[in-house]
């Protein structure tokens, strides 16, 4: 698959709220935290959904205390389950079908995040062998969302995910080499993969292609700090204060990620990020 094609696959997981029966306000086991406001079971309607799957307070949700309801994105498989899958039939519509819906949503939600992770990596410039391993993947993932409702639940997403990882683990080192010595003209990137570096001070520091992978980064100052060329795949970033970083290239960052951090007007992302409102 052509780079261009792979950029627009992966420009093309945009959330649409409106084509969706609001499933992940009731499909989701919330808890409560400093992100959401209450408890809520999975399967349960949020007592804010309206009867138009709109959220009544949608404008308040961050003074009202849920913060967690505007990081999150479901890059589209959302408006998949319920525009596809289901056939444009809500929960509220056929009740029968609502336990079902609810358990294939997150389902999907991981299938799509496999879908943009493998789409990014077609992005780079990679080898023709490793380029046909992740095309045939991101194959195999696109026809695993057109299975039914049955089938989809049925998945075993432990065997699906495997493949996946070790593919683009395989690329995230080739990649992060190369820009490291072809590009930057440096060492390769620090290792922090899975380290607890809550609250850590990193600022200003230069990070190009450090391994986050899985780190938790929650509260860490990454003010000013270069983080081009970064692996991020499962880093918790909640509240990580990212302004004035540079990230236009750092690997595997997702929308969900960036909205859970702060930054501002000087944090530089990459193309298919948008600026959360919220900055400043």
């Amino acid at each position: 698959m052509e780079a261009t094609v792979a950029n627009r696959v992966r420009k093309s997981l945009t959330a649409d709220c409106s084509a969706c029966f609001g499933l992940c306000c009731t499909a989701l086991n919330i808890i409560a935290s400093s992100d959401f406001a209450m408890d809520k079971p999975a399967g349960t309607p949020c007592t804010y959904l309206q009867e138009d799957f709109k959220c009544h307070i949608h404008k308040d949700l961050r003074k009202s205390g849920f913060k967690g309801c505007t990081v999150y994105d479901c890059l589209g498989a959302g408006q998949k389950v319920s525009q596809d899958t289901f056939k444009g039939y809500s929960w509220r519509e056929n009740p029968t079908d609502a336990k079902q819906m609810f358990e294939v949503f997150p389902v999907m939600e991981q299938l799509y995040e496999m879908i943009a992770f493998i789409s990014e990596a077609l992005t780079y410039e990679i080898s023709k062998d490793l380029r046909m391993e992740l095309t045939g993947q991101l194959e195999h993932l696109q026809s695993l969302i057109e299975l039914d409702a049955r089938n989809l639940v049925s998945l075993n997403m432990a065997a699906c995910r495997l493949p996946v990882n070790e593919v683009l683990l395989k690329t995230s080192e080739v990649v992060r080499s190369n820009l490291s010595r072809n590009v930057f003209s440096i060492r390769m990137g620090r290792q922090y993969r899975g380290m607890d570096l809550i609250g850590r001070s990193l600022k200003g520091k230069d990070l190009r292609t450090a391994d986050f992978r899985g780190a938790l980064l929650i509260k860490a100052d990454l003010r000013g700090t270069d983080l081009r060329g970064a692996d991020f795949i499962g880093a918790d970033l909640r509240d990580a204060n990212l302004c004035g970083a540079n990230l236009t290239t750092s690997m595997f960052l997702t929308q969900m990620q960036i909205n859970s951090a702060s930054g501002n007007n000087k944090t530089l992302l990459p193309s298919y990020i948008q600026r959360p409102s919220h900055w400043f």
